[in-house]
């Protein structure tokens, strides 16, 4: 008798999304109730929003959230995949339940953490790692199209954004989420359900 294959999942994250972050610690939860097994992607907001007219508090925003997705591209080119989900983690943790928005802090602590060389923080202003990361990003824009944002997740040929949720869903409430999500998204013709949201995040 051999074991059930493990569904392979995909998750597209920027690490400055605070939604993204929650919806990383709800799929954290699906592995532990249901047989999947989940691959950690970069995308960018950075990218998503070029040649848009943004807020200037938000294009702001923008022009500092390359730093943190490079070092991870940068980290896995050097260090291999493996490396994304415990950076991505470290990154996220000191960014969203620990308020800090200095990302160049933010980095030199993670990689410290993980035990990644200091050096890697020199991406933080370097191009030489954008061809990957737009790649990357264009894997999951292509999956769902170019009017959502972070997260993305694709999984048996089938591909959404979000589920944007706060806070996470925990145990078997983490568990049926998936399986609505699951659900609505191999549906045929569709494409969305939203509602206002009356909460921020929630970590």
């Amino acid at each position: 008798m051999t074991a059930t294959a493990k569904a392979s999942v995909e998750m597209w994250f920027d690490p400055i999304c605070p939604w993204a972050w929650i919806t990383s610690r709800w799929l954290m939860e699906v592995e532990s109730v249901r047989d999947v097994e989940v691959t950690w992607s970069v995308m960018s907001l950075s990218v998503l929003n070029e040649g848009r007219d943004l807020p200037e508090s938000y294009r702001d925003l923008m022009d500092s959230s390359w730093a943190p997705v490079r070092v991870i591209v940068a980290a896995a080119h050097q260090h291999g995949p493996a490396v994304v989900k415990p950076l991505y983690d470290a990154m996220g943790t000191r960014i969203h339940p620990g308020g800090e928005e200095d990302y160049r802090k933010v980095i030199a602590e993670s990689l410290d953490e993980v035990g990644l060389p200091a050096d890697l923080l020199r991406f933080a202003d370097s191009t030489e790692v954008d061809v990957e990361l737009r790649t990357s990003h264009q894997r999951a824009m292509d999956l769902v199209g170019d009017d959502v944002g972070t997260p993305v997740i694709s999984v048996g040929g089938i591909a959404f954004f979000g589920p944007v949720v706060s806070p996470a869903p925990a145990g078997e409430d983490a568990g049926r989420l998936w399986d609505g999500a699951l659900l609505v998204g191999s549906t045929p013709g569709f494409f969305e359900i939203k509602r206002t949201r009356t909460v921020g995040p929630i970590f």
